[in-house]
């Protein structure tokens, strides 16, 4: 697994505006891309789907396991892995209070729909 340098993960950190793309079933043309909050843990990005495991692109993330993410104005090529670590879901919890603090969609975020429905991206690795 690639880790993200510093000033790419300092720019998604702080960011609001980050879609994701999984690749469509050819595993090369990305999906439509959805606009969805991020947090950055210890220097790894993680997502939630707003619907749990019912959303759309986190079925299409899981099945894939690539895609694209763009934030920043920048687009990367990445890996989606399911997260199931409570004790880094409480970290990520606390990283979505902080960056999204008095927004009224905070709490549907860190329940327990979204937060098991939790997706690390990385970079991927040039073929």
């Amino acid at each position: 697994m690639s880790a993200w340098p510093a000033d790419t993960v300092q720019r998604i950190a702080t960011t609001d505006d980050l879609h994701i793309a999984p690749f469509r079933p050819d595993g090369r043309t990305p999906g439509t891309p959805t606009w969805i909050w991020s947090v950055v843990v210890g220097g790894r990005v993680f997502v939630r789907a707003w619907n749990g495991r019912s959303g759309k692109w986190y079925w299409a993330a899981l099945a894939q396991r690539a895609g694209t993410i763009t934030a920043d104005g920048a687009t990367n090529d990445v890996v989606f892995t399911a997260v199931d670590d409570p004790d880094l879901g409480t970290r990520i919890d606390a990283a979505y209070e902080e960056k999204y603090a008095g927004s009224p969609y905070l709490p549907p975020m860190v329940a327990a729909g979204p937060r098991a429905a939790t997706v690390e991206i990385t970079p991927r690795d040039p073929a």
